[in-house]
């Protein structure tokens, strides 16, 4: 039976809180208070084919206390800053050694909806974004999140292979934090544990949709840093699908509003000069953010990273936000082209009006005559 040796739990909480973020600036500030910041890299084999275009910002805002199953623990406390406007909090719980992987559901189940998580992630957001407030451009703060834990183990008391911390019946359980049933069916344990990756024969990465299980003896967090940047992706996309919803609703609104206008003046002009910076932007942000990190090799963390989108649903979200930002472009076209044809109406009407005027002056000078 495998008994836990050194292993923690990570867990994250993904903000969304401004357009953008200068880490430049938010490294200066982050420095002066006394954190260790250092930029987010892989060191891996195969890591240079895995390019990050502006790499996050790592911090560690030291330990605070945590309430978990009854037990008050000290925990280390993180911050991860991405420049698409994402701040991420980390929380990781030390988990005891000695527990089996049975033992540990309890644990992860009250971890991954942790409300004592979520009271401290609350507070510490608060002051961090006072504190980083010059870093933020159009600083907001939207009125949702991501949640995802990562259940990191360095060792077991033995030295098992990787198939062998597969094949132990309770890491279903414990992916899922399933404490109301005492075994779960062949077909579901198939389910949950058909997404798992090796490099090696002693490492074992099991990814699902709200959290991942790492068997790595080496210690590198690698990986670990992979799942936060498709995270923050995600959060990142479920907050451009919620502005373009609003966005689509709001010139809808004004179109409708704007119905009746006259043949000297576009009633959609001013709605167009909106609609216009707003498509701007909306793509340099999508860009950004579906741009932050490259795959140029089929390596082992590519691999990882793509496995992590497939669950975490990325490429839906991402292709969901892509089709509304083309119908905004689409309703950008139409009005446009309404705008035009009413100012073609006004310069013809003006010449009609011009000649008729040159035509009444020619009979008025006739007519004097």
């Amino acid at each position: 039976m495998l008994r836990l040796q050194d292993a923690a739990a990570l867990c994250y909480r993904f903000f969304d809180v401004a357009d953008s973020i200068n880490l430049e600036r938010a490294r200066e500030l982050l420095s002066r208070a006394g954190s260790g910041v250092r930029r987010v890299g892989f060191s891996r084999a195969g890591s240079a084919y895995v390019q990050l275009s502006n790499a996050p910002l790592a911090a560690d805002l030291g330990t605070r206390r945590l309430e978990v199953l009854g037990t008050v623990r000290e925990v280390q406390l993180g911050i991860r800053l991405f420049d698409h406007g994402c701040l991420a909090l980390v929380v990781r719980v030390p988990i005891d050694a000695g527990q089996t992987l049975e033992q540990l559901v309890p644990f992860a189940d009250e971890l991954y909806d942790s409300k004592a998580i979520d009271a401290l992630a609350a507070d510490e957001l608060a002051r961090l974004r006072t504190q980083l407030l010059p870093a933020f451009e159009k600083a907001h703060l939207w009125d949702q999140h991501e949640e995802y834990t990562v259940l990191f183990v360095r060792a077991f008391d033995a030295k098992p292979k990787g198939e062998d911390v597969l094949a132990d019946q309770a890491l279903g359980k414990l992916i899922l934090g399933e404490v109301q049933v005492e075994t779960l069916s062949t077909r579901e344990t198939k389910e949950v544990l058909e997404n798992h990756l090796s490099y090696s024969e002693e490492d074992l990465v099991l990814l699902d949709w709200n959290a991942a299980f790492l068997y790595e003896p080496t210690g590198s967090e690698d990986i670990v840093d992979l799942l936060e940047i498709a995270n923050a992706q995600l959060l990142e996309l479920r907050y451009f699908d919620s502005v373009l919803d609003q966005e689509l609703t709001r010139v809808y609104d004004a179109i409708d509003r704007n119905k009746a206008g006259s043949i000297l003046f576009s009633p959609y002009r001013r709605v167009l000069r909106e609609l216009m910076q707003t498509v701007i932007e909306l793509s340099e942000f999508i860009e950004r953010v579906e741009n932050a990190l490259k795959i140029v090799g089929d390596v082992y963390l590519a691999r990882v990273y793509e496995s992590a989108v497939l669950q975490l649903r990325v490429k839906q979200w991402s292709d969901q936000v892509s089709r509304k930002h083309r119908l905004l472009v689409q309703t950008y076209g139409l009005l446009k082209g309404e705008v035009d044809h009413d100012r073609s109406l006004t310069l013809e009407l003006m010449v009609v009006v011009l000649i008729l005027l040159e035509i009444l002056m020619a009979m008025i000078k006739v007519g004097g005559g």
